[in-house]
């Protein structure tokens, strides 16, 4: 019996135990489990994060859009006398076109009242020193500028920083634009009661009296600048002495001579601009900003009247295709270099209004497609701004048609024209493109 009792404990403490192949199996089978967690997991985690900077991405990259497209659409806008106005100038082909659709300049110095201007007269092939008054040409209304690696087509405005890589420095291989447009809801308006225009009895221009009313800004025109007496039929720009009391008189010296300023009619409803700050100069382009633990990335930049804004971050490309239609009446969309030159090679420019002292322009003028553009196509590149080195090879690639990828491909792809290395970003991020045809509500050639 005592042997019995032996054997029968011995039989259970077996029972209570486990071998070493049963706990081998148990362990695997555990790491198994543990695996499948971990894996879950980090799958959760990497989709995320993903999710969310893809989230991120596309919202930054529409704001982006809205805000460039909101300027363009303004472009080439002069008070209401660039859609209005009599047709009673025929252009060179036999089409009567309204000779004041651009306004007339009168003041010498117009170069000196704006910002980001590149092209000087008489530099390359466009027009010398005009002696006499002008029509606002149109490469001063528009320019936009194609970058490569290396150089810009036509060279960009000088306050714009230099390509690089470095911090503060333009990004590489990407374009940007200047456009002005008139602040309309800004100037005086001239009612004949508070403000009022003298003219003599020939009809010319002698002084404006401005009285701001109270939902006007105050009158604080500096000297030297430059006056810009629009209406509904034309718009006028001179320079004027140092206001007294409110009262423009134009300058004897600093207008061309035996200037003829027009008066206009009150039912035109007239108003007087300060042109150097009622007129929006607007130059949008990409810089390279810091975005902290050592990653670099491109901002989007908005120059206005020489004060510069950062806007969004995240951006690595800009380029833009200007629509001017042909003689068929089909649109082509062409490069800033295509569009900043003389233009019978490419394309011929609308039917030109007459020269302000009445002779027929020349056809296609050095820069003249600048004013035939009827529509502008934005492309931009955002990244995510944070490198993922655990994004996969799809993840990763993407597609900028303006390079002529049509397909997903890697960034480091040897047919992009230029790569994210080359503009010292990271390659392990998601990007994606943000597109948008705009038209002009101003075109008026």
């Amino acid at each position: 019996m005592i042997a019995d009792a032996l054997r029968r404990c011995a039989d259970g403490r077996r029972q209570l135990g486990v071998t070493l192949i049963e706990l081998m199996i148990a362990m695997v089978l555990g790491l198994l489990v543990t695996g499948g967690i971990v894996e879950v997991f980090l799958s959760a985690s990497h989709n995320n994060r993903v999710q969310t900077q893809l989230a991120n991405l596309q919202e930054e990259g529409r704001f982006a859009i809205i805000r460039i497209s909101a300027d363009l659409r303004m472009a080439n806008s002069h008070y209401c006398n660039n859609t209005g106005g009599l047709a009673d100038s025929r252009g060179s082909n036999g089409m009567y076109m309204d000779s004041l659709r651009a306004p007339k300049v009168y003041a010498r110095g117009l170069t000196d009242a704006m910002s980001d201007v590149t092209t000087k007269w008489g530099s390359g092939s466009y027009p010398a020193v005009p002696a006499s008054p002008y029509y606002l040409p149109a490469f001063l209304s528009m320019r936009g500028y194609e970058c490569g690696k290396a150089i810009c087509t036509p060279d960009p405005p000088r306050e714009l920083p230099p390509a690089g890589t470095a911090i503060g420095n333009r990004v590489i291989g990407t374009s940007a634009v200047t456009l002005r447009y008139l602040d309309s809801s800004s100037g005086w308006a001239i009612d004949g009661i508070n403000s009022a225009i003298s003219v003599d009895a020939k009809g010319q221009l002698r002084n404006v009296t401005i009285r701001p009313s109270a939902s006007e800004p105050p009158l604080k025109f500096k000297a030297g600048h430059l006056a810009m007496l629009a209406d509904c039929s034309n718009a006028q720009i001179f320079a004027v002495e140092m206001p007294s009391s409110g009262v423009f008189v134009p300058s004897v010296n600093a207008n061309f001579p035996d200037a003829a300023l027009i008066g206009p009619k009150p039912q035109g409803a007239p108003r007087l601009f300060d042109l150097n700050i009622d007129l929006l100069n607007v130059t949008y382009y990409l810089q390279v900003v810091d975005n902290g633990s050592g990653q670099r990335t491109g901002a989007l930049m908005r120059r206005l009247n020489g004060e510069t804004n950062e806007i969004v971050r995240g951006v690595e490309r800009l380029d833009f295709l200007y629509g001017v239609e042909d003689s068929n009446g089909s649109t082509r969309f062409l490069r800033a270099k295509a569009m900043d030159s003389r233009a019978g090679g490419v394309i011929d420019c609308p039917a030109s209004v007459p020269s302000a002292d009445g002779t027929p322009s020349p056809k296609n003028p050095f820069g003249c497609l600048w004013r035939a553009v009827k529509t502008i196509e934005v492309h931009i590149l955002m990244d995510g701004q944070t490198p993922m080195y655990t994004l996969s090879p799809s993840e990763a690639n993407y597609v900028y048609v303006v390079d002529g990828n049509t397909e997903p491909s890697a960034p480091d792809d040897a047919k992009r024209t230029v790569r994210p290395s080359e503009q010292g970003f990271a390659n392990p991020m998601l990007r994606r493109e943000f597109s948008a045809l705009i038209s002009l509500r101003n075109y008026n050639p």
